[in-house]
């Protein structure tokens, strides 16, 4: 009898274990490289009410009508630097904060937001963050408009991709700015796979980002 009874408890704990375990929602990574960290160098940290990220997204047909524009804040990062050169970082964005900065409220900009936040795009309440983590900096070619390659994790929707941006890298009197080239990204790899009908015009696969970063040296 209490052998029967050692058993059932056994086996009940462990269906619970199990429920609780499937009721969790785990990040999925897919792709990363390895994070550039350095602890040697000066850390900056970002100020995030001066840093943002800007994104573009379009129907098939890119016009002033058929696309939407916004921002994305930053929650949180830093970056280290040494002898002047930028040498590791990761950044943290809020997307809670999505923004547009093209409609009105009366021509549908709640609507748009919320539909944003919901799990057809980005489904901020399972996936409240986004992250981009350095994994190598080198410098860009001569001649170029940008002097820096970053590349690295980019991190949406719990989806680690690999990712590579130009940037700007300017050091200035205890402030670091950073300012990306506009990049597309395939927001089919990050699983945001929403399509409105084909009679309203297709959405692009692609979704442009640009992050302008500034971080105020730690004292």
């Amino acid at each position: 009898m209490k052998k029967t009874t050692l058993i059932a408890s056994f086996l009940l704990i462990s269906a619970s274990v199990f429920i609780i375990s499937c009721g969790k929602d785990k990040p999925v990574t897919s792709e990363s490289n390895e994070v550039l960290t350095k602890n040697e160098g000066q850390i900056y940290v970002v100020d995030t009410l001066n840093s943002k990220a800007e994104w573009k997204g379009f129907k098939v047909v890119k016009s002033d009508n058929t696309s939407h524009i916004g921002t994305l804040k930053f929650e949180s990062g830093e970056v280290t630097v040494k002898d002047n050169k930028l040498e590791s970082g990761q950044f943290v964005i809020d997307m809670n904060s999505i923004a547009n900065e093209d409609l009105k409220e009366e021509d549908g900009n709640g609507k748009l937001i919320g539909h944003l936040k919901s799990s057809d795009f980005f489904d901020t309440e399972k996936f409240p963050t986004a992250s981009f983590e350095i994994t190598k900096i080198s410098e860009a070619p001569a001649g170029g408009d940008y002097n820096t390659i970053l590349d690295g994790n980019l991190t949406l929707k719990g989806i680690t991709k690999p990712a590579t941006f130009s940037a700007n890298v300017k050091l200035k009197d205890g402030e670091l700015s950073i300012a990306t080239e506009p990049r597309d990204i395939n927001r089919d790899e990050f699983g945001i796979k929403f399509q409105i009908p084909a009679a309203e015009g297709l959405i692009k696969n692609e979704i442009n980002v640009q992050m302008k970063v500034k971080a105020i040296e730690k004292k």
